[in-house]
């Protein structure tokens, strides 16, 4: 059996201020393995994006520890809800930044650059600057920034959530492609119960604050078209997005 790339095990961490203690997260459980697209969905403000800052190792739980796969040196990708391109350098030079910081500029990783930006139509586009592109193009570029790296595991925090509905459909259709020909370990966090079901292989649901894991969801399509907007024409579709709007609405009323 292959080793999880990633395995977190009972993860707590709370907020502190002069105020007192806010609990974000109790006991969350759970593990990706190699390849595989995971969603994570709950409640406004139950944590989402705190467990995914504690798995990029920007914040250190209170208790619990997260396991990656060391034999393979995983290298972790993070893309945020805004593309954060530097205004004042190209598509180009943004793309490349991650290499110039970590000192690992090579011709292997321009070549690859290249590719990419090829790949996903903005080789036109590399000697502009960001304001001159769409909020789409914007995002692959972003995402382009961050595969550059040649990340094992790609955490990405709300992507599309700054983009308007038609053009969300379109991109994170595009980036739910890249990802999947790149075979990419990817963990996405999204209120956007459409998408979470579309992109991923398994959807975790989490509680309200503080945060536990409530439900995992295995999603298997019926594909007549094998795309994330061919997804949302799945027979399964319809009863998976009630399914979960029903987990979620329930946290929101107090259920269990």
């Amino acid at each position: 059996m292959n080793q999880p790339v990633l395995e977190c095990k009972n993860i707590c961490f709370s907020y502190h201020n002069l105020k007192g203690e806010t609990k974000a997260l109790t006991d969350i459980s759970f593990q990706v393995n190699k390849g595989e697209f995971l969603a994570i969905v709950g409640p406004s403000g139950c944590g989402k994006s705190t467990l995914l800052s504690i798995i990029a190792g920007l914040l250190s739980p209170e208790s619990g520890e997260v396991l990656l796969n060391h034999q393979e040196q995983v290298k972790i990708g993070y893309m945020l809800q805004q593309d954060h391109l530097l205004e004042w350098r190209t598509i180009w030079k943004n793309v490349l930044l991650g290499p110039e910081i970590t000192k690992t500029l090579s011709p292997e990783k321009e070549a690859l650059a290249l590719k990419l930006l090829s790949d996903y139509g903005l080789s036109k586009f590399k000697d502009k600057k960001p304001g001159e592109l769409s909020g789409g193009m914007k995002q692959r570029a972003a995402l382009i920034r961050t595969m550059v790296m040649e990340p094992g595991l790609l955490l990405l925090d709300e992507p599309f959530s700054a983009l308007d509905y038609q053009t969300r459909l379109m991109v994170s259709a595009d980036i739910g492609n890249i990802i999947r020909a790149s075979g990419i370990t990817a963990i996405l966090i999204t209120h956007d119960l459409s998408e979470a079901i579309s992109l991923a292989d398994r959807i975790l649901v989490l509680t309200r604050r503080p945060a536990t894991v409530k439900k995992e969801l295995p999603i298997r399509l019926t594909l007549q078209e094998n795309s994330p907007l061919g997804a949302r024409n799945a027979p399964e579709f319809q009863e998976l997005f009630t399914q979960l709007w029903k987990e979620i609405s329930d946290e929101y009323c107090g259920g269990s």
